[in-house]
């Protein structure tokens, strides 16, 4: 094997840790796996997922995709066998961020799946324009991190950075209630199917959209639901009132106020955020930074506020001094609100079209 092979570990071959180690080894990287069940990761080497079974202590990157009960013991076991970054897929992130205090820890969130299950339904795709989430900690290591963006960048992935505690608050609206209505939704039609059958047959391509998560794996959705109680139930209130206006709204027959609320929900619905994948349409921002341990994860918070997408990074250091360039590409569209941002901040941005 030459020694210019990146090298990866995976622990927890199961369908996003079988898709992560397809996705590198598409990109040339090697990539060794194990699990808990010894034989999920022999099936994942015979589906040629993985490259060899068992721990690389010379990986440079490791992911750790297990449940979260399971979550920090495996990030410690991880950090002891290998010598690079370590990063995680679970759902929540707040409790693991103040649990695991070590600069070659970042945790992460991929906001991907499928409605296939375990390793043999493993899907390099899946990440194909995917959100995937780093929440940094103060220990966090800051070109560790920069790497790790960029990995994830060159899989298909739209990275985004923020804190624990915001993350989990934010995946509460636009993951874990939603999980949770579909699943009370589906179990609504189940229920009065029993006395009146042909109702599921009725059932056509909007009621099977609104549902199709509801499919997921149950025991994943109990650790979700344990670690992030306080901000689901704290949404599933607010929906909750949500759902009792709309019910007066129909009730009333308040046709204006009906309106304006399928007004609002078609305008938000219809302006959800795309990627950017023309290179025509992006452009290099070049911010000098000093050796300040956190300029990165802060620089790229301050994207994720501001609504811009961070196509690719990288750090370019000086020969003298102590400072460097963070290099960020970014949607031409998007960077003038962004260089804004960043003056607001002290920075002293720059630009340069890409060639």
């Amino acid at each position: 094997m030459t020694k210019n092979v990146r090298r990866a570990q995976i622990v927890g071959t199961g369908l996003i840790g079988g898709s992560i180690a397809l996705a590198l080894r598409a990109r040339g990287w090697h990539v060794t796996g194990r699990d808990i069940d010894t034989k999920r990761a022999d099936r994942a080497l015979e589906l040629d997922v993985l490259d060899a079974v068992g721990s690389d202590a010379e990986a440079e990157l490791a992911f750790v995709a297990v449940p979260a009960s399971a979550l920090e013991v495996e990030i410690r076991n991880t950090l002891r066998e290998t010598k690079g970054v370590v990063t995680d897929t679970g759902s929540v992130k707040t409790t693991v961020a103040r649990g695991v205090d070590d600069p070659r820890f970042i945790p992460g969130h991929p906001m991907a799946g499928s409605e296939q299950e375990g390793i043999d339904g493993a899907n390099q795709e899946i990440f194909d324009g995917a959100v995937w989430v780093l929440t940094p900690t103060p220990a966090s290591d800051d070109l560790g991190l920069r790497d790790l963006q960029t990995t994830l960048a060159s899989i298909g992935c739209d990275v985004v950075t923020m804190a624990p505690e915001r993350h989990d608050a934010l995946v509460a609206i636009v993951s874990h209630v939603p999980h949770l209505t579909a699943a009370s939704l589906m179990c609504l039609a189940d229920d009065r199917a029993l006395d009146d059958a042909p109702l599921l047959r009725l059932a056509a391509g909007g009621f099977r959209d609104m549902t199709r998560i509801a499919a997921g794996h149950p025991e994943i959705w109990l650790d979700i639901c344990e670690e992030n109680r306080d901000a689901i139930v704290s949404v599933l209130d607010e929906f909750s009132d949500r759902i009792s206006n709309v019910r007066e709204i129909v009730a009333h027959s308040d046709r204006a106020g009906l309106t304006d609320l399928l007004s609002q929900a078609r305008k938000a619905r219809t302006n959800l955020p795309s990627r950017y994948v023309r290179p025509q349409e992006l452009v290099e921002v070049r911010i000098p930074i000093p050796d300040e341990k956190g300029q990165i994860a802060n620089i790229t918070m301050l994207a994720a506020d501001c609504e811009v997408n961070v196509a690719d990074i990288e750090v370019a250091h000086s020969a003298e001094g102590t400072q460097g360039v963070l290099v960020l590409v970014v949607a031409e569209a998007e960077v003038q609100r962004f260089l804004a941002v960043l003056a607001g901040q002290g920075y002293r941005p720059t630009t340069r079209e890409l060639a």
